[in-house]
């Protein structure tokens, strides 16, 4: 069953057990998608990747505006960017801990025999890529960094 077909399902369960904060994540996704659906370039339906790709962007989104809000001292507001952060962080993969993260890391590190900081851009492309959808961009980042520096160190 397509993404878009699910989103569909639970909005109509949402719309009937009036969950405001669940309806206002399930129509920012099903916005989300059909604005990549009608990109150029794009069919009728999207690849389980490019659906990774759209719900990551929404939950990033939302956690930077998060992160204002409580910054900005208004909890109302952060309170419904948490709530639709909830619904869309349910549609993706489970993140990955940040063991499991550095782990991985090593991995990409040897495989592209990183020596020094310098290689980070060759780590990141390869980490990136495997990684989309399952941790956090930043959080890779920051792990490649410090792997690498210890290695220089």
């Amino acid at each position: 069953m397509a993404l878009v077909d699910s989103i569909n399902g639970a909005i109509k369960e949402a719309m009937l057990a009036k969950q405001e904060g669940r309806l206002r994540g399930l129509r920012a996704i099903k916005g989300a998608i059909l604005l990549a659906m009608t990109e150029k370039g794009a069919s009728d339906s999207l690849t389980e990747e490019k659906e990774i790709q759209v719900l990551s962007k929404l939950a990033k989104q939302r956690k930077e505006s998060l992160e204002i809000f409580v910054k900005e001292n208004r909890p109302e507001l952060a309170q419904k960017e948490q709530e639709e952060l909830d619904v869309i962080e349910a549609y993706l993969p489970k993140q990955m801990s940040a063991d499991e993260i550095t782990e991985a890391v090593k991995g990409f590190i040897e495989q592209v025999g990183a020596k020094s900081p310098a290689d980070m851009g060759k780590v990141m492309g390869v980490a990136s890529k495997a990684l989309a959808g399952k941790a956090d961009g930043k959080t890779v980042s920051e792990t490649v960094k410090s792997l690498l520096a210890q290695m220089a160190g």
